[in-house]
């Protein structure tokens, strides 16, 4: 589940995405305009700054601007700054595995293995959205590879 964190995150890059090139925007304008507490967002502009997808300038004309085009900023890599792993299970991440005390036998465990598919799902999605497209209204012109051959072997 996105966290608080994730989703106010993003909803502050939508903001930042929606100005014009070269214009920044002040922390307290960007709390304001999308109801975030100014102290939680200045840790979460902070931890994207620090993640390269976002940068700030001090004094007159300062603020905070996306580092980069919103087409070459994407949301898996957004969320997993802010909120961690995809994966639902620690045993299914990629990135912070971490075997369950109560199994014996992992790569046989079927609640991993069908947590694993729900992991690259979600990954397939989110690594190929770009914040562009999110700002457009989601997922629509997405590329998703396989998708039609996932549906087929695992709903019909």
């Amino acid at each position: 589940m996105l966290t608080k964190k994730g989703k106010y995150g993003l909803k502050a890059l939508v903001d930042l995405a929606r100005l014009a090139p070269g214009e920044t925007a002040f922390i307290n304008d960007i709390a304001q305009r999308n109801n975030i507490p100014k102290k939680f967002l200045d840790t979460i502009l902070l931890e994207l700054r620090n993640a390269g997808v976002l940068r700030s300038k001090k004094g007159p004309g300062g603020g905070y601007s996306l580092s980069r085009p919103a087409a070459d900023i994407r949301i898996g890599h957004v969320i997993r700054t802010l909120d961690g792993p995809l994966a639902p299970i620690r045993c299914a991440s990629r990135t912070a595995y971490e075997a369950c005390d109560d199994c014996s036998d992992p790569e046989r465990c079927q609640v991993r293995r069908s947590m694993t598919e729900v992991r690259d799902a979600i990954a397939e999605i989110l690594d190929n959205m770009t914040l562009e497209q999110f700002v457009a209204g989601g997922g629509q012109g997405i590329e998703i590879q396989e998708q039609e051959d996932f549906r087929t072997s695992h709903i019909g």
